[in-house]
């Protein structure tokens, strides 16, 4: 189950861009594509860099540090990674952006 958390304002978030968050301790990134904003985890499974400081190729992030693409729908990996990025939930309230993160046990 995700509890969803406030992320940024939807004009935070531009086209084919990336905006770095860190949410409930978890580095996150944000980007709009073809309008529709995509919440991802900011850290590249192949070698633990933030994807963040990479690009935005299609549907996919691009790792700036070996080209590994994962894809933002899914977050299936592109060699050399080879193990997916967690994608999240978003909602939109009005003009904010809301994150859902896995609910965690205490």
């Amino acid at each position: 189950m995700s509890v969803f958390v406030f992320a940024a304002k939807t004009e935070d978030v531009k086209e084919g861009e990336i905006l770095p968050l860190i949410l409930q301790e978890t580095r996150i990134a944000l980007t709009r594509i073809n309008g529709e904003v995509r919440a991802f985890g900011d850290i590249c499974t192949h070698d633990d860099g933030p994807l963040s400081e990479g690009y935005i190729e299609d549907r996919c992030v691009v790792c700036p540090r070996h080209g590994a693409k994962f894809d933002l729908e899914t977050g299936k990996p592109t060699f050399p990674a080879v193990t997916p990025i967690p994608i999240y939930p978003v909602t939109i309230k009005g003009n904010e952006i809301w994150v859902g993160l896995p609910e965690t046990v205490s």
